[in-house]
């Protein structure tokens, strides 16, 4: 993929990986929407500012009614509640699938359509190294991820013969307002973005955008006792 040549249209572009993200592809020379609830708080040079929120289905078709030229899709928009599965609200739960799964499909939906009738495109996902791994904590953020994960490998087959590629990158925690109180080593979300739009460069499905998320993709192959050995240390007494 050539990202000079591309339309793009980033999700949650006000802040964090979507600000970066948008950049970059502006840097690159692509045109840029840049979507948010408020798109009076996007500050891109070079971008177009549009009204999205990926939870509300008109704001969604709207969107695709204004964006009709759109080659890549970027699912970039989230929340992420820290909610408990066995203690909090499910309304946490609901807000995170609303957003990570819900949302992410209605926007896939929407557009897929408008990438197959510019003869075809890409959309990439934003997932994360917890789609893959938990530590327990931020359950609701970690099994929206998980299954917008499984989601995005039923798309990327879906959509194949319609000439649509779909990716996915997973990534560790970012120096963004998301993960202010995160007490963790973490990158910069303007490296992450641009290992993210070289990964679409080069037709990747899946981007692994850090140490951590290339330690937990080797680990998958050891199953439970890899990922969780704390969980099998009363069996060894």
């Amino acid at each position: 993929m050539n990202i000079a040549n591309q339309i793009a249209l980033v999700t949650g572009a006000n802040r964090g990986l979507g600000l970066q993200l948008a950049r970059e592809l502006v840097a690159r020379g692509a045109k840029v929407y840049a979507g948010a609830r408020n798109p009076q708080a996007v500050d891109i040079p070079g971008a177009i500012p549009l009204q999205l929120d990926i939870t509300d289905p008109a704001s969604v078709a709207a969107a695709a009614d204004a964006a009709k030229d759109v080659t890549l899709l970027i699912n970039n928009a989230g929340t992420s509640t820290g909610g408990s599965l066995l203690e909090d609200d499910l309304s946490k739960m609901h807000l995170e699938f609303d957003t990570h799964v819900f949302g992410t499909l209605a926007m896939v939906r929407a557009f897929a359509p408008v990438l197959e009738r510019n003869g075809g495109g890409s959309v990439l996902n934003i997932l994360s190294v917890l789609s893959w791994f938990t530590t327990g904590g931020a359950g609701a953020y970690s099994t929206a991820k998980a299954a917008e994960w499984g989601m995005t490998n039923v798309l990327r087959v879906n959509l194949a013969p319609r000439n649509i590629r779909v990716a996915g990158l997973h990534v560790g925690f970012m120096d963004t307002d998301m993960t202010a109180r995160v007490d963790a080593p973490k990158s910069n979300p303007a490296d992450i973005a641009k290992i993210a739009i070289d990964g679409l460069e080069a037709d990747s499905y899946e981007i692994v955008a850090d140490e951590m998320s290339r330690n937990v993709q080797k680990g998958l192959a050891g199953g439970v006792a890899a990922l969780y050995p704390n969980l099998f240390k009363n069996d060894a007494n």
